[in-house]
């Protein structure tokens, strides 16, 4: 989503000389991004990585810091970037003190989070700056996707079924009747993608034993680029609210967003909500008592039962309407 930003910044000011602080799996999928010197770093974990950081900065001088993050483990950062201007968060958005170490901020607007690091380049350059994508993906990659893809019947359907929060997933057997409907009424191919934590190769695994014949299961088996470039190939992916969703969006894929614990408008495809099952109202009214036009931003349902609220028809017929709308 911060890419979306960057590429903004880097039209409104193309002299710029642009370092983008990010992990070494945010730079598994934008080192090849032209314009943008990277520093690459893990988040700290002890006094002594935070001392470390604050060495490798201490010589080097900005005239601005875009301080899109806000996190305490990272605010704690943001003094060592020197530099006469930092623009952080609104208060209400600017969590965990970054306020403390911003001295100005974008304006409040309950928007999507892609709208939000969009306001950090209007703020700087006074531009309307608008999100495009260019994700620098290889010959390499898309051959490498295409080649493991080249069994699976058409459509192709992506399957991302696992959050990094357990709260945000679907109900395992769901997905698995997704699948056998899909099958059965599209005669598709489904590419399931996720990470290499156990508990999500193990959900993979099962639901890859549905159809066998017309599944293909890449889990914990593609590097971020390579999970975008699978994204591209496939005909629209299924997922709930996670980071494969962002993906592919910025390789303009289709996605059916299964969303009950955050709004889609917050945290789904940017602009593109057309397909996802939103169940966040009913599930704000059913396990917080509260009216969802009421609630503060960025309030979440923390409920198990929030995802529940979902169900395969309504899943299936968005699903129908994607695939329906890309032949």
């Amino acid at each position: 989503m911060v890419a979306a930003a960057v590429q903004a910044l880097l039209g409104a000011l193309p002299a710029a000389k642009i370092t983008w602080i990010t992990s070494p799996l945010g730079y598994s999928l934008l080192k090849s991004l032209e314009g943008v010197e990277f520093l690459v770093t893990d988040k700290p974990r002890s006094l002594s990585d935070y001392r470390a950081f604050y060495r490798l900065l201490d010589a080097q001088r900005f005239d601005a810091v875009l301080a899109m993050q806000a996190n305490l483990r990272i605010n704690l950062l943001y003094p060592a970037l020197h530099a006469p201007l930092k623009i952080g968060f609104d208060r209400t958005r600017a969590r965990e003190l970054q306020w403390l170490f911003c001295n100005r901020r974008i304006p409040f607007k309950n928007d999507h989070l892609v709208d939000s690091f969009l306001a950090f380049v209007g703020e700087l350059t006074g531009t309307a700056p608008q999100a495009e994508w260019k994700l620098p993906l290889t010959h390499d990659e898309q051959v490498w996707a295409r080649e493991r893809i080249a069994a699976l019947p058409r459509p192709l359907i992506a399957l991302h079924p696992v959050s990094s929060k357990a709260e945000r997933n679907w109900l395992t057997p769901r997905y698995a009747k997704v699948i056998e409907l899909a099958v059965k009424f599209f005669d598709c191919g489904i590419v399931i993608t996720g990470g290499n934590a156990a508990d999500e190769r193990t959900t993979c695994e099962r639901l890859a034993q549905v159809a066998p014949q017309h599944t293909l299961n890449l889990c914990g088996q593609t590097t971020p680029k390579q999970l975008a470039t699978v994204l591209a190939e496939a005909d629209v992916l299924i997922a709930p609210d996670t980071a494969a969703v962002h993906l592919a969006r910025a390789v303009d894929t289709p996605v059916v967003g299964l969303y009950a614990v955050a709004p889609a408008q917050l945290t789904g495809p940017y602009q593109r909500t057309t397909y996802c099952v939103d169940r966040y109202d009913e599930a704000a009214r059913e396990f917080l008592g509260k009216d969802p036009a009421h609630l503060p931003w960025n309030t979440r349902v923390h409920h198990a039962g929030a995802m529940a609220l979902i169900e395969v028809d309504e899943v299936m017929q968005q699903l129908a309407r994607a695939l329906g709308d890309c032949t």
